[in-house]
Formats: C-alpha cells, structure tokens, sequence
C-alpha cells in the first residue's frame, strides 16, 4: 500500500474542509451540541469505519470529538485514511 509524502497529504488535504496534518496523521477536532449529538456522530462513524474496515483513533469530552487517521500497517498516511476522512465529512456535513 502506497503512502502518501507529506506534499502529498498536503495537496490532498485541501479538498477537505475540516481535517490537517499533524504529527503523521489527518486530525479533525469538531464540535457538537452536546455529549449526546457527538456520540450519535460516533455511532454514524463508527458503522462507516466498521464497513471499510478502518477504524479511527478518537476521543470525545462532552461535545468535542478529535478525530485523527493513519494506516498503522503502512505507517504512514494512505488512500484508505483519505476515504475515511471524506466519507466522515459527508456524514458530518448530512
């Protein structure tokens, strides 16, 4: 699997609305409502992530979620992670 150069990410990164580079993964840290409306966003995620088998690192406090994504077999940053990061923004986006 091939993985992407950092000038890459970068090139790649600004088809996206929401996500960055930081520290070798795309990062994305939102912001919901309340503690319900972010975990229902995870559970949307979650099935997605579950169908393309790959699976985010991500934390949630309260109404915030930080997202970050990297394919840990490649070590690196991956058509997959980018996939992801799309399909998240058009669950996000409704």
């Amino acid at each position: 699997m091939k993985t992407y150069s950092e000038a890459e990410v970068k090139a790649k990164l600004e088809k996206l609305d929401y996500w960055d580079f930081e520290d070798g993964y795309l990062v994305t840290s939102l912001d919901f409502k309340d503690f319900a409306d972010a975990f229902a966003m995870m559970t949307r995620i979650a099935f997605e992530a579950e169908a393309q088998q790959h699976h985010p690192e991500w934390s949630n406090v309260y109404n915030n979620l930080t997202i970050r994504l990297t394919t840990h077999d490649a070590e690196g940053i991956t058509e997959k992670d980018f996939m992801l990061a799309n399909k998240i923004e058009e669950i996000i986006k409704g």
